[in-house]
């Protein structure tokens, strides 16, 4: 598949996990694809580019995108995953940790998809996806401040899908269960008993197995694709089943 020839996306968070992924399979159906992340790693990276960029900071931002549109040419795709984790109940966590989740997974997105507008609005093949996850609609245990983050995803995606539909923008996100990505290995890790943990965090999920990074980036590549151009306001569930299906 080819679909994406000529288009130009870049991918906060992609230098591992499902962004990693994600800019893999954009790759491999034509885009020039530019990755922005905090770490950079560019030694096994299929990118045309890799931009370091920490999605709080705005005048960095507006630098990355800037100068992934004058280098590529433009910008048509934004897949906006960049996004950190927490651990606890409402009661859980300080005050500077909820402003950090929300900073990075909520305000995050709205720096990066306000820096590429003026590009966006310029393709005829515009195209906003967001990270979201299953815990914007589902309850888990611990997951207090990261649900919160989530659900702002979720009703922010919404809200951008109907601001910018006139702009010719698509807007949509993908809700994916527990993913096998390395912030939840480090979850693992910390677990007193990580083989449990590991087998509890499989359970949950119906399918009774963890979600690969590689199915939540062909679920953003769909929502991506000029093949899905009707397609604007969906939240895609890459759960295992677990939002929808009940065994028992």
């Amino acid at each position: 598949m080819n679909e994406f020839d000529g288009l130009v996306a870049v991918v906060t968070g992609g230098a591992s996990g499902i962004g990693a992924a994600t800019a893999a399979v954009l790759t491999e159906r034509g885009a020039r694809v530019a990755i922005l992340d905090r770490d950079i790693v560019t030694r096994d990276s299929v990118a045309a580019m890799s931009v370091s960029c920490d999605v709080t900071f705005t005048p960095g931002v507006d630098t990355a995108i800037a100068h992934v549109a004058d280098t590529l040419g433009g910008i048509d795709i934004v897949v906006n995953n960049a996004g950190i984790g927490a651990i606890g109940d409402v009661a859980a966590n300080s005050d500077d940790e909820w402003h950090r989740v929300f900073d990075v997974n909520v305000v995050g997105i709205a720096r990066v998809s306000r820096a590429a507008l003026p590009h966006l609005r310029r393709s005829s093949h515009a195209s906003i996806v967001n990270t979201c996850s299953v815990v914007a609609s589902v309850g888990v245990p611990q997951r207090a401040v990261y649900a919160a983050s989530k659900g702002a995803v979720a009703a922010l995606t919404l809200a951008m899908a109907a601001d910018h539909l006139r702009d010719g923008i698509r807007v949509n996100a993908v809700t994916p269960g527990t993913a096998d990505t390395p912030w939840v290995g480090r979850l693992l890790d910390q677990a007193p008993d990580a083989v449990a943990a590991a087998a509890a965090l499989r359970a949950r999920q119906p399918m009774g197995r963890l979600v690969a990074a590689t199915e939540v980036a062909y679920a953003i590549a769909y929502l991506a694709s000029p093949l899905s151009s009707a397609t604007t306001g969906t939240l895609l569930a890459v759960d295992g089943g677990m939002a929808g299906v009940r065994l028992g």
